[in-house]
Order: structure tokens, then C-alpha cells, then sequence
């Protein structure tokens, strides 16, 4: 394919090219049969320079992908059967992860990156009830989601991978918004924690070969991320990138500051 997708989708495809190296690991801490096909779809890698920082972002892609495939597996385990991907990007878990009868998921992202994943993984077949919504989540996407067959009244597991960096403070705090405006109390909710995001957009901005997304990246909420929630209804836990690191065998660097947050809906 030329140029299939622009802009924030082509950072999904640079993660899936993160997924599938992880993957061809023998020490790997997550399966992902389905992103060589990603890469293989799409137009040749751009070189990018290495350095610690950027070994550290590949790191944090894959912790996370790991930390969130948990935290789905223990959202089913607690019976809710309602899941909700937010910038789903090139996301594979409705076909890779062992869902629970009766589990409906919803992937929530842009026309492109939705035909470029549909297109890519032809034939394979989802473990779970997959719903795509085409929408911009700067729009009206929970009417979108709705008028799918989300159901508001359900417990839902929310997920927002790698996504709140893109948006401004305003957008962020509007996405998290209209999540807990469709939830119930015992939902849950996961994303970064924005600990180290303000160090992260420097450092993009001082090295840009080794951050090619870096001038998509707004910041979000930063380290108020976790404020934000708890102020609105949520009751939140931080799990830092260093503890959910070396738990799978694969440490970070010492003083890393980034992590990721969960929540559970309480109002």
C-alpha cells in the first residue's frame, strides 16, 4: 500500500512494528502473531537514530501493551463484559487474547487506520464480539459509540492506550469526560499516568531524529491525569513503569518516571 496512513495513524503502525520485534523474541513478555502482517501492509520503516530515551519509549510500548493485556484479562475475570478501545490504532487483542464467552468489544478510531487493519488482517477471525466505530475523538464519538450497540448501562472496561500525549490539556480532559459521562459505577478505566511527560516532550523536541511523532505530541493532562479522575468520580491507582518492568523480567532504567494509571468508576 502507498502511504495508507497519515499522521497520528502512522504512529499506530510504528507500535505494531514495536509488537512484531517483541514478538520474534524467545524471551518474549507478550504474543503478537498478528503485527509482522501490519508492517508487512505498510510502507517501508524510516530509519530513526537509537539512544537511551528512544530504547526507553520501546521499552514503555511494550510493558504497556503487556500491563493492559492484565488489566483487560482481570476487567473479564471480574465479569464485565463490555470493552472499549480508544485510539484502538492496530490493536490486535480482539483476535490474540482469550476472551469470555459473551464478551463484546468495541475499537473506537479513524476511517483509515480501521480499513488499513481490516484490510491487513483478512481472514483472521476475533475471539470476541469485535464492533469497529469509525469516529474523531475530538467529536462526537460517544453517539458514534452508542449508535453500535454500546450499552451505557453495562460495565464497561475502558481502555486509552498511547493516546493522551496527542491531545491538548482541553481535548483530554473532554475524552475523559465523555468516558465517565457513559459509565457506571465498577467500570474501569486505564491509560498513561503522565508522570515524565513534560521530560518526554522536551527531549523530543531537543532530539527529534529519535522521536519522529514527537510534533503530533500536545502533552494532555500530564502528571494531573490521575488528579483529573479522582476529582470527577474515579477512584485511581499509579503503577509505575519500573515495577511493572521488572515484574515481567525486563527492568527499566532506574529513575524512570513514567507508568500507567487504573481506575474504577465510583459515582
Amino acid at each position: 500500500m502507498d502511504e495508507p496512513l497519515r499522521g497520528v495513524g502512522r504512529t499506530a503502525l510504528a507500535v505494531a512494528r514495536v509488537r512484531a520485534a517483541e514478538h520474534r523474541r524467545a524471551d518474549r513478555i507478550l504474543t503478537d502473531p498478528f503485527a509482522e502482517a501490519f508492517a508487512a501492509a505498510g510502507p517501508p520503516a524510516a530509519p530513526v537514530r537509537g539512544g537511551p530515551a528512544r530504547d526507553l519509549m520501546v521499552l514503555q510500548v511494550i510493558v504497556r501493551t503487556r500491563f493492559y493485556d492484565d488489566y483487560l484479562r482481570a476487567a473479564t475475570a471480574a465479569g464485565i463484559r463490555q470493552v472499549v478501545l480508544l485510539a484502538a490504532g492496530l490493536d490486535t487483542r480482539a483476535f490474540r487474547l482469550d476472551w469470555p464467552d459473551g464478551t463484546r468489544l468495541f475499537e473506537v478510531d479513524l476511517p483509515d487506520v480501521l480499513d488499513f487493519k481490516d484490510a491487513a488482517l483478512a481472514g483472521a477471525e476475533p475471539r470476541c464480539e469485535r464492533t469497529t466505530v469509525a469516529a474523531d475523538l475530538r467529536d462526537d464519538w460517544a453517539r458514534r459509540l452508542r449508535a453500535a450497540g454500546f450499552d451505557p448501562s453495562r460495565r464497561t472496561a475502558w481502555l486509552v492506550e498511547g493516546l493522551l500525549i496527542y491531545l491538548l490539556p482541553g481535548d483530554a480532559a473532554a475524552l475523559l469526560g465523555g468516558i465517565g459521562a457513559e459509565s457506571v459505577p465498577g467500570g474501569r478505566l486505564a491509560a498513561e499516568d503522565g508522570a515524565g511527560t513534560a521530560w518526554l516532550l522536551e527531549h523530543a523536541r531537543r532530539n527529534p531524529d529519535q522521536f519522529r511523532a514527537g510534533p503530533l505530541w500536545n502533552g494532555g493532562l500530564g502528571e494531573a491525569t490521575a488528579s483529573w479522575l479522582e476529582e470527577h468520580g474515579w477512584r485511581t491507582e499509579r503503577h509505575a513503569l519500573t515495577d511493572v518492568a521488572a515484574s515481567y523480567g525486563r527492568p527499566a532504567p532506574e529513575g524512570t518516571r513514567s507508568g500507567f494509571l487504573t481506575a474504577e468508576r465510583l459515582s
